[in-house]
């Protein structure tokens, strides 16, 4: 059986369009298929979308959160709950084509590769600024963390059951999937494509969001903004340190006292924004222990069709 996993938020104009396009090539893949949509607390009427499809086909399945947990999560559930040997994962806005999965299915059936995953080659249609620091977040991250991160990797990828599995092993509620993905490793295998904008509705991601999305991922795969802050620290100190011995000696030997407040000024506020820069990113890693010592569920229930529920 393939899965086919669905985070959906705000979806209600895609979800019947990504089924009819699914369905329309579902006789190439040569194997059972189950829709599993995870409706992450969406506003819309995506709920009511994803029961009449469930009436309407015993394949498709739903998971319905109680609010809106992130993607992350939504995720997590559809994973969780899968029952395929295969399972792929794509969003409901056709920005993943449907017209790949053949192909990854076929690639898998092969068994030399565990993951067949999609790779934008082009930006078209995004916003340049959003193209720009995307970039440069692969750039920084790949300098920085263990784990390889490609540039114009999406979350579409279909696996076998074995990295699925292991997938789920890693139940930590401050989730990266890109970067969990790459971090269990399996031969995996790249498909390009040019970007395909939204068939419909607006995207729930704004510049901001993704920005926070990055810092995340930056925290969850490098301690290096943690090494930043004690190199930061050690070099203020000696310098602080010298120059204290430089004024020290001349006010000594030449009977010569420092003048100039305001560069003293400048450079008490100069040393306190470290300070204060320093702490922010102890912050942020202390704040994301804090959040996995409370030991959550990354999800909550409301409603579903799933008959193990």
């Amino acid at each position: 059986m393939l899965s086919i996993v669905v985070p959906c938020y705000n979806e209600e104009e895609t979800v019947p369009l990504f089924y009819q396009a699914v369905e329309a090539i579902r006789p190439e893949l040569g194997e059972s298929v189950e829709y599993l949509f995870v409706n992450d607390g969406s506003k819309d009427q995506t709920l009511n979308e994803l029961r009449q499809l469930a009436l309407k086909d015993k394949a498709v399945r739903y998971l319905s959160f109680s609010r809106n947990f992130g993607k992350e999560a939504a995720l997590y559930a559809g994973l969780q709950h899968a029952k395929g040997s295969l399972v792929v994962v794509m969003d409901a806005d056709l920005q993943d084509p449907p017209a790949l999965l053949p192909k990854m299915v076929a690639m898998l059936k092969q068994g030399e590769i565990d993951c067949v995953g999609t790779r934008r080659v082009d930006r078209k249609g995004e916003p340049r600024i959003r193209s720009f620091f995307a970039r440069r977040f692969y750039r920084l991250i790949n300098r920085i963390s263990a784990t390889e991160f490609i540039d114009g990797v999406r979350d579409f990828r279909m696996m076998t059951r074995q990295m699925v599995d292991a997938i789920l092993e890693l139940s930590e509620y401050n989730r990266f999937s890109k970067g969990l993905f790459s971090w269990v490793g399996f031969n995996t295998t790249y498909l390009d494509y040019p970007n395909h904008e939204r068939v419909a509705g607006k995207t729930s991601w704004n510049f901001w969001q993704l920005l926070n999305y990055s810092f995340d991922g930056i925290v969850n795969f490098s301690e290096t903004p943690l090494n930043v802050a004690s190199i930061v620290g050690a070099v203020s100190c000696v310098s602080a340190a010298v120059a204290l011995i430089f004024i020290f000696v001349r006010a000594l030997l030449f009977n010569n006292s420092v003048a100039g407040w305001p560069s003293l000024v400048c450079i008490i506020l100069f040393l306190g924004g470290l300070q204060l820069l320093s702490l922010g990113m102890i912050g942020k890693y202390v704040g994301k222990i804090y959040l996995e010592t409370k030991n959550r569920p990354q999800y909550i229930l409301k409603e579903t069709n799933d008959d193990r529920h």
